[in-house]
């Protein structure tokens, strides 16, 4: 465990200079001009004196590398810098913004569980039956339907006509059903597929005959024996899968006008606000890290070939 955990803190440092390197150069390639939208130019009449002055300031003259080196030395210090458009503390601004987006993506996954699970479960135990029918046709549907548009469906529906609950905001748990459904329902139906497959592939497996030849329950052998060894792929895709499930929080939370850091990180690259981008793609980075970290540790656990493994050559 040591030697992994050493392992993985190496990582994330190559990890980090990476991400930040390739981010900051590349924030800096995209088209328009940070120091024009600060001195609002469309709206005041500024001159070239002041705009390079103020591009002086912020050290834009200087070449990317230096740039970088300097946003470095502060990034150690844990300084994340200044918004250019609201003057605030970067990591003060995200960790405001964060427990929304928290909420939401938790809400998801509990609606992806309560979707997957039994739906998944159900198709691989009546293969071929007009269960496992429904099964793949939702999953068929969910993946070729945006979130966005499913979004759309639900405030027209739900929020409009029923007014059942708010389209707008984050104002108790009610404001937090619609988006939650929305982008749960938009990721269950890869997972429905997943976990069908991982079942029907563990029924297949010799432990499963031999568990019936024990006279064992088929629930026994399924809640013990088939559906412990049909989760680590499922886990495994979900690690990788987590930036898109972040990406989909993001247009999530602009259709909905949820605050969250997605709606944020929006707001920040229409204004070009450089400070709060780079904040955000280092902290997104390393939660997604952080969490195929405990993914991976989490795998070595539930495989039972791989944990019995690793306890013979530690033995």
């Amino acid at each position: 465990m040591i030697k992994i955990l050493f392992r993985k803190f190496t990582e994330v440092l190559f990890f980090i200079l990476f991400i930040t390197l390739v981010s900051f150069i590349f924030i800096r390639l995209a088209p328009g001009d940070p120091v024009l939208t600060i001195l609002n130019v469309d709206e005041l009449s500024v001159s070239q004196e002041q705009v390079e002055e103020l591009r002086e300031e912020l050290g834009f003259n200087e070449p990317v590398l230096v740039q970088y080196g300097l946003w470095l030395s502060k990034f150690v210090q844990f300084d994340f810098g200044q918004s250019f458009v609201t003057g605030q503390d970067v990591m003060d601004t995200i960790m405001t913004a964060l427990p929304a987006t928290m909420e939401l993506t938790i809400g998801a996954i509990v609606v992806m569980l309560v979707v997957a699970l039994p739906i998944g479960s159900l198709s691989a135990l009546y293969r071929d039956s007009w269960i496992d029918k429904v099964s793949r046709t939702f999953s068929i549907i969910g993946a070729a339907v945006p979130s966005f548009w499913l979004g759309l469906i639900f405030i027209d529906l739900f929020g409009v006509r029923l007014n059942w609950f708010p389209t707008m905001g984050r104002d108790g748990l009610l404001s937090l059903v619609l988006p939650s459904i929305t982008l749960g329902l938009a990721i269950s139906s890869v997972y429905v597929r997943l976990l069908r497959s991982s079942l029907l592939d563990s029924y297949s497996q010799e432990f499963v005959r031999a568990a019936r030849a024990r006279g064992l329950s088929e629930a026994r052998i399924f809640f013990v024996h088939t559906f412990r060894h049909s989760i680590p792929p499922v886990i495994t895709v979900f690690g990788v899968s987590l930036g898109s499930l972040i990406g989909g929080v993001v247009v999530v939370e602009v259709l909905f006008a949820y605050p969250g850091i997605g709606k944020l990180i929006v707001e920040a690259i229409r204004q070009r606000d450089y400070p709060l981008i780079q904040g955000y793609i280092l902290i997104m980075g390393m939660i997604v890290f952080v969490v195929n970290t405990c993914v991976d540790l989490s795998y070595r656990y539930l495989n039972l070939e791989l944990h019995y493994k690793e306890k013979e050559n530690n033995g």
